[in-house]
């Protein structure tokens, strides 16, 4: 385990359950948008998440009513003055500081607990699986506010939704409900708001609960869309299996399926 950290401004690291993680956005004030604060906090988690090889899986969500109302503005438009180049210079580390969860080899969980809006969108798309309450409400309307898309939103959610949806999406900047979310793609359920995160939490724990190696693998190959054709997939397949073939793990998930246990996986 590696060290625990110092107080994390803005943000909430705990750990709920065996081999789980949850991060909270925690500045309800501001719809838990992305303030210098929060995103250095981020930063220090992930960096503390990926040392940690008990981190079987991670939740993400927001404290309050909102997921996250995505980058400050204030910020966003504090140097009206500045060069291209000043503003470059400012918006890749952020980009890059927050889509740091990809990084992390073991499976992410986006809970959209509220309004999931333009960045804060984004970051739950850098997630590997996305589930909403009921009522949340997602968008990217960066060009509604004079600003081309962030934070790879124009690869995330094309590989989500598809290019023909992320065409609407980007260039209407309409902001959907749960639901259209659902029908989408962007989200794979929707629950109610009651017990929410206690259900997405039930869902993490039994991801951390499978072999930790086959899920790590599975995250590889299935990352950036997946792999190239179909004979890229048999080769990785033809390697990755053998992989977890050759672990404890499988002999004891064998023996769980025999004598109808939950299996006990070691990540060996």
């Amino acid at each position: 385990m590696p060290e625990p950290l110092a107080d994390l401004a803005h943000l909430r690291l705990e750990r709920p359950s065996e081999g789980v993680a949850l991060l909270t956005l925690d500045n309800p004030g501001m719809r838990n948008a992305m303030s210098d604060e929060m995103t250095s906090s981020w930063v220090a988690a992930i960096d503390h998440l990926a040392a940690d090889t008990s981190l079987r899986a991670l939740v993400v969500t927001g404290e309050g009513s909102a997921f996250c109302s995505g980058g400050n503005t204030s910020w966003i438009a504090s140097e009206p003055d500045a060069s291209v180049d000043r503003l470059r210079s400012r918006m890749l580390p952020f980009y890059r500081a927050w889509l740091s969860v990809r990084r992390l080899e073991v499976p992410t969980i986006a809970a959209v607990n509220g309004p999931a809006i333009g960045a804060g969108l984004c970051l739950a798309l850098a997630c590997d699986i996305r589930y909403a309450a009921a009522g949340a409400r997602l968008g990217v309307p960066f060009n509604t506010l004079g600003m081309h898309a962030g934070m790879a939103g124009t690869w995330l959610l094309p590989e989500v939704v598809g290019p023909a949806h992320a065409r609407d999406l980007l260039l209407t900047g309409r902001v959907v409900d749960a639901d259209e979310a659902l029908r989408l793609g962007m989200v794979s359920r929707v629950i109610d708001p009651d017990g929410f995160l206690e259900e997405v939490l039930e869902t993490a724990a039994g991801i951390a609960a499978t072999a930790p190696i086959a899920a790590r693998l599975t995250k590889i190959a299935l990352a950036d869309g997946g792999h190239a054709d179909f004979e890229a997939a048999l080769q990785w397949e033809a390697l990755a299996q053998p992989m977890t073939l050759a672990t404890a793990d499988l002999q004891e998930g064998i023996r769980a399926a025999k004598e109808r246990r939950a299996p006990e996986f070691r990540g060996h």
